[in-house]
């Protein structure tokens, strides 16, 4: 009787700790999943191997595609055009006649203004003329019998012509001014080409048969030499300098890549992004290699290689923590996986140089 009641006491006992340890587990399960899984690694772990080889730092741009190299038309003059010796789009070399303005109107002017110049002349010789006649001959009278009046009234006279000679000298020089002017603008009249290159109309849609002067007509580009004009963020305009290679797409034609090279970064920002809380805007200019189906207006973007680093140790970006100054992996051992602090060196958004801590072939596990 009394070992059967031995026997119910430890079979009691086993149960009651049977209920708490399954009682502690289920009020506990981080600290036991923890426990299982210090040394050991979880299935759906991500693992990555360290690696060797080149890193590459980057900028993204967009922009749109433009002559390098172009030549405003302005008419010399305002006028009829007598004759268009051009179409749209034609190609002409330098010194080739473009179009023939009516000069009439300014031949004109030109006359009238030399006449006027002519008369001018005539009026001053008569005038002295008359000062050197009987009129204005001084007489031999002693000094003393010359009265006063009479002696302001010489006075003035002289002043007057004087005064008179400078006027018409400035008259002068500003007629010969107006008719330099005047004859260089219809030597113009027959406009030739100042540049080699395209030939295009500021409206292709309408021709135009009048012009006022100084009125853009139309501009003259080289096809062969294209750009792309771009902006880039105060943050990468220092790292972007002159001479940096481009890997160019063409949004239009998905398989075409193009070479090009940064030319100009500037140093001012763009007018209307350096006040408020935006950032500042900086516009880059990046020459692209020369292309048969490369055009101005197509939507380009870029990539700008900043920085380059061949054979370097590296691991994915994604794997690598950091507690402030402090980075560090989560590497795969025998034992399980340990925390093991590294010093870095390039970053890009995919890939993460290592200078210290890690080898080629080690394995690094993101949790």
């Amino acid at each position: 009787m009394r070992k059967k009641k031995t026997w119910m006491l430890l079979i009691t006992a086993l149960l009651i700790c049977g209920i708490s340890g399954f009682l502690y587990i289920s009020s506990h399960p981080q600290a036991m999943k923890r426990a299982n899984t210090d040394n050991t690694v979880s299935p759906s772990a991500l693992q990555f191997k360290v690696t060797k080889e080149d890193l590459v730092n980057s900028v993204e741009v967009k922009g749109k595609s433009s002559y390098e190299k172009e030549t405003r038309v302005y008419a010399p003059f305002g006028g009829e055009i007598k004759a268009w010796q051009i179409a749209d789009g034609a190609q002409v070399k330098k010194g080739q006649l473009l179009f023939e303005l009516d000069a009439t109107p300014l031949k004109s002017e030109i006359a009238a203004l030399q006449s006027n110049l002519k008369k001018q002349k005539l009026e001053a010789d008569l005038a002295n003329f008359k000062a050197a006649g009987p009129e204005g001959e001084t007489t031999n009278t002693p000094v003393g019998a010359v009265s006063e009046d009479d002696s302001r009234s010489r006075f003035a006279a002289s002043e007057g012509r004087r005064i008179q000679e400078q006027l018409n000298q400035v008259n002068d020089e500003s007629i010969q001014l107006q008719l330099a002017k005047k004859q260089e603008k219809v030597e113009q009249a027959a406009f030739v080409s100042p540049e080699d290159g395209i030939f295009l109309f500021e409206d292709s849609a309408k021709i135009p048969k009048s012009v006022e002067e100084s009125v853009r007509i139309g501009k003259i580009v080289d096809l062969t030499k294209l750009q792309l004009v771009c902006t880039v963020g105060e943050f990468d305009v220092f790292r972007i300098k002159p001479g940096m290679s481009v890997q160019v797409k063409v949004e239009a034609l998905k398989q075409k890549k193009l070479q090009g090279k940064v030319e100009k970064v500037s140093k001012f920002a763009k007018t209307g992004t350096d006040q408020g809380s935006a950032s500042a805007q900086f516009e880059v200019t990046i020459s692209l290699e020369p292309d048969e189906q490369l055009i101005a207006g197509l939507s380009l973007s870029g990539t700008i290689e900043t920085e380059k680093k061949s054979g370097t140790t590296v691991v994915p970006t994604l794997a690598v923590n950091h507690e402030k100054d402090i980075y560090y992996v989560m590497l795969q051992t025998p034992q399980g996986t340990e925390r093991r602090e590294i010093e870095i060196g390039l970053e890009t958004p995919e890939k993460t140089e290592v200078l210290k801590g890690l080898q080629e072939g080690d394995t690094v596990v993101l949790q």
